[in-house]
């Protein structure tokens, strides 16, 4: 479906936005630039700031200082109803005494458009909703609700379209189904798709791009599998997704290695997956990059390891997901895939977590977080097969 605008396209543009309520800073010289027919997230808890940044697009929060660029023209201070961009909110404030057709049509004819049918009925389409056109409201599932909300908002032609936790009111099962539904219709529809949510899931599932905000800064930006492989600080390596973390400090280089002691054990990672190398360090493995094993006898070649007990096992279904006390106040998560063909551990099992350093990461840590509280060795200690 090819979608008129009243004004050319572009990219979306924040240059050096800041909103403060009082004494307090919700959004902090933020610049980003969303792309043309993208699907950009901004993910982050509560209070980060992205909801607030989506707002002020959209002309309902007025910018301290900073500009909001589309297609290169400044709208910061535009009203709302004169900026080319539509909000579909998670209550999605539907009329309750309109029909599904006049929801929809609602938009066109405030702005005096005339017939209103044929565009109606090509948007209903679009939303898989042919046949609920006399339905009201509240006759419809959380879904279907969903749907109308979006077609009343792209039938006004937006060029961005902003979404602020549209899928927080669903269940679980209608959720995911609707993260599929809204890529297939975000790209059935080339508009630019702003996404705020604090669901990682959510974010990476459905985004191009994601940019992960604290404290009304941009922690990381980049396509979802980047920074979930590669985070670039411990906020983002523990928000998006779960990561192991264990505090060292770096002890040099080897060829293309950065060397690492923690807790008097040495270890290594690829100099290619280090955003540190010299002084504090984290050193992170995914938990499902982790594997279980009884012996150290049965770790492969080139892999590293802890040793240590289990002190809890969680069947989730896909995954059984262990912890691994490893001393030292070391505890892993570790995630095993249930394929049928792994061994079961249970709370108090002896047990190695190994992993290849290729899916490690190192990253810069402050010196007074989490220091090890044991010697460095001069030697490795049971941290590597050979």
């Amino acid at each position: 479906m090819t979608m008129a605008r009243d004004v050319p396209a572009g990219d979306l543009c924040l240059a050096d936005l800041t909103k403060t309520f009082g004494a307090f800073t919700a959004v902090d010289g933020l610049s980003l630039t969303i792309g043309q027919g993208s699907f950009f997230a901004l993910l982050g808890a509560s209070g980060c700031g992205k909801t607030t940044t989506l707002r002020m697009i959209a002309g309902l929060e007025e910018p301290t200082s900073g500009q909001v660029l589309l297609g290169g023209r400044d709208i910061a201070r535009l009203r709302p109803h004169k900026r080319p961009v539509n909000t579909v909110f998670q209550s999605y404030a539907l009329f309750p005494h309109l029909d599904v057709f006049e929801n929809v049509a609602f938009g066109l004819r405030r702005r005096g458009i005339r017939p209103v049918d044929g565009q109606v009925r090509q948007m209903l389409t679009l939303m898989g909703l042919d046949g609920y056109e006399r339905r009201r409201p509240a006759q419809l599932s959380g879904g279907e609700q969903q749907r109308v909300a979006l077609a009343r908002a792209l039938i006004n032609h937006p060029q961005v379209l902003l979404l602020d936790e549209p899928l927080g009111a669903l269940d679980l099962k209608l959720r995911r189904r609707m993260q599929i539904e809204l890529k297939r219709i975000q790209t059935g529809a080339g508009i630019t798709f702003l996404h705020v949510t604090h669901d990682q899931e959510e974010a990476m599932t459905m985004a191009d791009t994601v940019a992960v905000m604290n404290a009304g800064r941009v922690e990381q930006l980049g396509a979802p599998a980047e920074i979930y492989e590669f985070p670039a600080t411990a906020f983002v390596a523990n928000f998006l997704g779960q990561s192991n973390l264990i505090a060292g400090v770096v002890a040099g280089g080897n060829g293309g290695d950065v060397l690492i002691t923690a807790h008097g054990v040495r270890f290594s990672v690829p100099s290619a997956r280090a955003r540190a190398d010299r002084g504090p360090v984290y050193l992170g493995v995914r938990p499902e990059k982790l594997h279980l094993v009884d012996s150290v006898d049965q770790v492969p070649a080139g892999s590293q390891y802890l040793t240590g007990t289990i002190t809890d096992a969680s069947y989730v279904g896909v995954s059984t997901q262990y912890l691994l006390r490893a001393g030292c106040d070391t505890e892993l998560s570790v995630f095993v895939a249930n394929s049928g063909t792994q061994r079961r551990y249970g709370p108090g099992d002896r047990a190695v977590a190994y992993w290849n350093p290729q899916h490690a990461f190192l990253l810069g840590r402050r010196a007074d977080e989490d220091e090890p509280s044991t010697p460095v060795l001069d030697e490795p200690v049971g941290a590597a097969r050979d």
